[in-house]
């Protein structure tokens, strides 16, 4: 590599997968990464094509992005936007539009980030998003970047951790049908998902002590049985038992008023049953700033907390703080899991 300096001296390299061509992901990537101010704090390292970041800088009209192409892996430009080509330059750009070659380009790009992280070339990888559907093949048969990250770091289990500068929020479940919810909240998953969500706390956020709230999953937390046993039998019995043993766990709350009231903000962390329960109270507070982190992984993996937003595609109007946080976020957490290393 370039930079001479040991891996703990150097600034975090962090790798950047382009997501669906067609979508906001180029956009918003170039337009974080444009400010020459953060190559001072990063070395970033775009998974996609110098074709496509082309394509939308002149559509854009972005004059102040600049980047090189890397031409032997990890051979990275420590003060510039590094760029590696994933795939041929020969692919057609229609923004707006859902195509299988986007889908099959973005899990080239996601292929070859992830062997670099599991390698040790990169220190981090934050998602542009793909879009699910376009992207399914014989080779990526998942419901999202957070179950493929799962199965190719060999994870026994992993966490979708919403986060913002006041709140996250941590689901129990995440993409799978309403419909099964209610059998998937067990015992063993609510203990498996908290203890995630404890240790990623204390290792990637650097809290000594967290405070996490847990919601019910029927409404009023299940009215002590009239509207379902779950939360009394199940998640009531969770929190008892890590109280037991010292941890600051409280619950379970109705999830309508725990977020109408901003309840939220006297702790460091709310658990959800179920995604929507989660996620429409995060987004709704938080959709621009937002950032969606994989707990409980052996590398780091963050993506901004939106889709591909085909309707504004290709113009100049998707809004980058996401991504940007997304970035920060993934710096933030290299740094405190060296610091809980050393």
């Amino acid at each position: 590599m370039k930079d001479r300096m040991n891996k703990d001296q150097r600034k975090p390299i962090i790798g950047i997968t382009i997501g669906d061509i067609n979508g906001v992901g180029p956009e918003v990537i170039i337009k974080s990464l444009q400010n020459p101010q953060i190559i001072n704090h990063i070395t970033p390292v775009i998974y996609g094509s110098t074709k496509t970041l082309s394509y939308y800088k002149k559509a854009l009209e972005i004059e102040e992005f600049n980047y090189v192409q890397v031409k032997e892996p990890g051979n990275f430009h420590t003060k510039k936007v590094n760029v590696i080509n994933c795939w041929e330059d020969t692919l057609e750009i229609q923004a707006g539009s859902s195509t299988k070659e986007a889908g099959h380009a973005a899990l080239q790009a996601i292929q070859q980030a992830t062997a670099d992280l599991k390698n040790g070339i990169i220190d981090a990888v934050v998602t542009a998003p793909i879009n699910k559907q376009n992207i399914q093949s014989e080779e990526f048969q998942f419901a999202g970047h957070t179950e493929f990250f799962t199965k190719e770091l060999e994870a026994k289990d992993s966490l979708m951790l919403l986060c913002s500068e006041d709140l996250r929020v941590a689901v129990v479940t995440g993409h799978i049908p309403i419909s099964e919810v209610s059998a998937a909240i067990t015992k063993e998953r609510v203990q498996s998902k908290l203890n995630i969500l404890l240790k990623s706390l204390k290792k990637d956020f650097g809290i000594a002590k967290p405070k996490v709230a847990i919601l019910g999953l029927n409404p009023h937390a299940g009215e002590e049985g009239l509207l379902g046993s779950e939360d009394q039998e199940i998640i009531s019995a969770v929190i008892e038992e890590y109280r037991n043993k010292g941890h600051l766990c409280y619950g379970p709350f109705p999830a309508d008023g725990f977020f109408g009231k901003g309840t939220y903000r006297k702790y460091d962390a709310v658990l959800a049953m179920y995604h929507d329960q989660g996620l429409i109270p995060f987004k709704t507070i938080a959709f621009e700033s937002g950032v969606n982190y994989t707990a409980g992984l052996s590398a780091i993996r963050t993506s901004p907390d939106h889709g591909t937003a085909y309707d504004i595609a290709g113009k100049n109007k998707a809004n980058e703080q996401s991504m940007r946080e997304a970035i920060y976020l993934a710096v933030d957490i290299v740094k405190s899991r060296k610091e809980v290393r050393d």
